[in-house]
């Protein structure tokens, strides 16, 4: 059998090979490669690295117990206090009067841009509007404002379909405020705004779920809240 000697080669970027007598086969190298971090400031910083490790150990029941108190709160809230929002729509469909046919495209183009949806939703939430439709509801708890507030208007893919979103905690009342706002813009619009023709695409539903809050999204948010809150406090006390 041969005989071998054990070897240590160095190559550039800090990276060692050796080779060393094969236990299982005599006379045959078994190679390691590993990386030997010989630079003091990789040191220095492998040491800070370690010393931060080192304190979070320490007072590691604060890194579990805060992210998981803020968690806990917050899901308590979102499930237990904060009231559930539900939202409903209307989507209606607006034709201009008296448009120019040979200028249809362009100006239906503008009329389904943004200037006009500005000009739908200024109307739509506007005290006229908002206060017939809270009269007609008798919808005694809410101000004209407040509805206001309520309403959201977007248009459909640059189309001239208009959406009509209202949020409510009452998942029918939400409906039926969807409904009447889009009944009484048409009136509106005819009037005010010449249109020749607004026609309701889709009527309003009973939302089966509520779109806020959100628990496991406010959870998450707690709990990484949490987790640098934590994290501060430790480095703080240390």
């Amino acid at each position: 059998m041969g005989k071998c000697r054990n070897y240590f080669v160095k190559v550039p970027w800090e990276i060692c090979i050796i080779g060393k007598c094969s236990k299982f086969f005599p006379g045959q190298y078994q190679w390691i490669l590993f990386i030997r971090v010989t630079n003091k400031n990789d040191k220095v910083d492998l040491m800070e690295l370690k010393a931060y490790f080192n304190i979070i150990l320490k007072r590691l029941w604060i890194l579990i117990v805060i992210p998981l108190i803020s968690g806990g709160v917050s899901a308590f809230v979102s499930f237990f206090i904060l009231d559930k929002v539900y939202e409903s729509n209307t989507t209606l469909y607006v034709i201009n009067k008296k448009a120019d046919p040979t200028q249809f495209m362009a100006y239906n183009d503008l009329y389904a841009g943004q200037m006009l949806v500005k000009d739908y939703r200024e109307l739509i939430k506007s005290r006229s509007v908002t206060t017939e439709v809270i009269d007609k509801l008798d919808l005694k708890d809410l101000t004209p404002k407040e509805l206001a507030e309520q309403i959201s208007v977007n248009s459909k893919n640059e189309t001239r379909i208009i959406e009509i979103n209202v949020q409510d905690t009452d998942a029918a009342r939400a409906r039926d405020i969807a409904d009447e706002v889009g009944e009484v813009f048409i009136a509106k619009a005819v009037e005010l705004m010449k249109v020749e023709n607004v026609s309701i695409v889709d009527k309003g539903q009973v939302p089966a779920d509520p779109v806020k809050p959100k628990p496991l999204i406010n959870t998450a948010i707690a709990l990484f809240a949490g987790i640098l809150a934590a994290l501060g406090i430790i480095f703080l006390i240390r």
